[in-house]
């Protein structure tokens, strides 16, 4: 019998490890802009375009590769970061698997320009789908320069599964993000389409996350700093007021690698206890130093998740080193609620003897009296001249004087009848009218109909109204505004105003009305007639989150998610006391929609009860 199994060429090897190492664009960058932090660089230029379908190009000023090694880096498992087993754990660079660069070659054009400090000369190499195409000399600078174009040209299907640019642009910047909060002293610029997005100095920590996220993320920071024989933390977290409902700006980096760790995230949330709203999340870029063996970095693909030899000590340590911090620059309150600074006792009163004090008392006063008593000393009438000076008040025998005459006069005036004398409609008519609602744990509104009672759900009833508004508003181009007597001043970082640039036209549509939008912040000056000023800072806030997750290709469906969103965030939460005509204009409003029976996330509005079900439960 002839044997089945066999090796498999090295060019569809690399195809399925691509699969692993190069789920998107996103990971091609990833993996780049490593290479070029474990050259030694100091300064990295991001190339992107088409959110990285059409180009991404690393160019960076490390010490670049000789002839021998710009060619074995793009065999499988060739690495200079390993030599050994025991190397695994104690690691110092990024990449270090040797399969990133095969497996982008395998699924792209790739171009590679290198050339090292010493030579003259550089090393330029053409490879397509593994193909060697041409290498040979050229005249570069120092470092590297790494162009990856058309990526999964030759894998159709995995190209098809890509989002939108937009979304694909969204993971490219978190990867950028990741790689540039790491290493400050590194500067970074990034281009996409040939737009400068972000120019990013060498400094320190600080300087970087606000070059990042924005001027105003300064006054947001409470530094953290703690140094134990387990761990070295040092980094920033954001005060509770400035909380996000989303989970964003969250960063844990550990020897300088980002990661991502559910139970490190516990206990930052742990450390805001008391401090934070319900469902609020803040902020924190936060490095950890560890020693290299008492981590295990090679346990996922990605190597965004590492395991710790003590995660117990790393819990105490983390928690408590920020719950230190809020407390040490006032962010959380001191155990008197009531403490005023100004009543603390100075340090030059610490030996001084305290004085008792003496209060002088008018023993003869007496409140009720008419007049003043004629027998009062001298030294107490001195005392309270000023104090108690008041003007006489008459005897309360005054206050009821001239009643009777009101009486006469009450009862010598006319009124008119309200004996009703008619209707305008027959009683058994205004029976058949009247329809009275109830609410149920402020929840649930229930309403009689013919054949027995219908029970609403306020909450997904009022997103079906204010979606289907909203949704009609941003179609016909017509939505009512309010104008704010003082203008709204929002401030976003460059991401999420570009959001907000690309969907204005719709935002306007609905009534919001953006009298500037600036290179940090925005400016409203209009909003719909039913958003509170209030809301607006969560609604946009919710909004970006809800359209960075998922934003669809064509308009339409953008409107669509834009109106889910708005809707989401305005309806009526479970809760809240409405009145009986609020239940009734809720139960009209929902049956005048075009789907009443689901909300805009395909969840049943309201249920009916028939009499016969009823009747049903009581034959039991």
């Amino acid at each position: 019998m002839s044997s089945v199994i066999q090796l498999l060429p090295d060019h569809v090897a690399n195809q399925i490890a691509a699969g692993e190492v190069v789920q998107r664009p996103a990971s091609v960058v990833k993996e780049l802009l490593e290479n070029s932090v474990d050259a030694g660089s100091t300064e990295i230029k991001l190339i992107v375009k088409d959110a990285g379908k059409t180009l991404i190009q690393v160019i960076d000023n490390g010490k670049g590769m000789g002839v021998t090694d710009a060619r074995m880096c793009f065999e499988r498992h060739a690495t200079s970061k390993i030599r050994h087993a025991e190397d695994l754990f104690s690691l110092h660079t990024k990449g270090f698997r040797g399969e990133a660069l095969a497996s982008i070659a395998a699924i792209a054009h790739v171009e590679l320009k290198t050339k090292q400090d010493q030579e003259e000369l550089g090393t330029h190499i053409i490879i397509e789908g593994s193909k060697f195409i041409s290498q040979d000399v050229a005249v570069l600078p120092k470092g590297t320069s790494f162009s990856v174009k058309n990526l999964f040209f030759n894998i159709p299907a995995r190209r098809n599964f890509l989002k939108s640019d937009t979304v694909e642009f969204r993971h490219i910047i978190d990867e950028f993000e990741r790689v540039a909060l790491a290493h400050p002293n590194i500067s970074f610029v990034l281009y996409h389409n040939g737009s400068e997005m972000f120019n990013l100095p060498h400094g320190n920590h600080r300087q970087r996350i606000v070059g990042i996220f924005g001027g105003r993320t300064n006054e947001k920071l409470v530094p953290v700093k703690e140094a134990t024989e387990i761990v070295e933390i040092s980094g920033f977290v954001t005060k509770p007021e400035f909380a996000k409902k989303n989970r964003g700006e969250q960063f844990f980096f550990v020897n300088n690698r980002f990661i991502k760790s559910a139970y490190l995230h516990h206990a930052v949330m742990a450390a805001y206890e008391g401090l934070l709203k319900d469902g609020c999340q803040p902020g924190y870029q936060l490095y950890l130093e560890v020693p290299p063996h008492t981590i295990d970095i090679n346990i996922h693909p990605t190597k965004t998740e590492i395991k710790f030899d003590d995660e117990h000590a790393l819990y105490a340590i983390l928690r408590s080193a920020i719950k230190h911090s809020l407390g040490q620059f006032n962010v959380a309150p001191v155990l008197d609620f009531d403490r005023d600074a100004n009543l603390d006792t100075p340090y030059e009163y610490e030996r001084k003897e305290a004085s008792a004090p003496t209060v002088e008392v008018d023993r003869n006063f007496n409140p009720f009296a008419d007049e003043k008593p004629s027998r009062v000393s001298q030294a107490s009438s001195s005392v309270y001249a000023a104090s108690f000076k008041k003007e006489r008040q008459p005897a309360w025998e005054s206050l009821y004087t001239g009643i009777g005459q009101d009486n006469e006069l009450a009862a010598e005036m006319d009124f008119e009848s309200e004996e009703v004398t008619g209707s305008l409609f027959n009683d058994e008519e205004v029976e058949q009218e009247v329809h009275k609602t109830y609410q149920i744990h402020k929840k649930y509104i229930v309403s009689p109909i013919k054949s027995g009672m219908v029970i609403i759900d306020q909450k997904r009833a009022h997103q079906r109204i204010l979606y289907e508004q909203f949704l009609k508003n941003i179609t016909v181009q017509h939505g009512s505004s309010q104008q704010l007597l003082f203008p709204l001043v929002l401030h976003y970082n460059k991401t999420e105003l570009d959001l907000i640039t690309e969907m204005k036209q719709a935002l306007e549509n609905t009534g919001f009305v953006f009298s500037e939008i600036n290179h940090d912040h925005i400016v409203v000056s209009g909003l719909p007639v039913n958003v509170a000023e209030s809301e607006v800072s969560i609604l946009l806030e919710e909004l970006i989150n809800d359209l960075q997750q998922e934003v669809p290709d064509s308009s339409f469906s953008q409107n669509d998610s834009i109106a889910k969103s708005m809707a989401r965030s305005l309806a009526i939460k479970t809760g809240v006391q409405l009145t009986e005509k609020e239940q009734e204009n809720i139960v009209n409003s929902l049956f005048a929609c075009k789907e009443p029976d689901v909300s805009p996330f395909n969840k049943p509005t309201f249920i009916t009860v028939s009499v016969e079900d009823l009747d049903k439960r009581f034959a039991l």
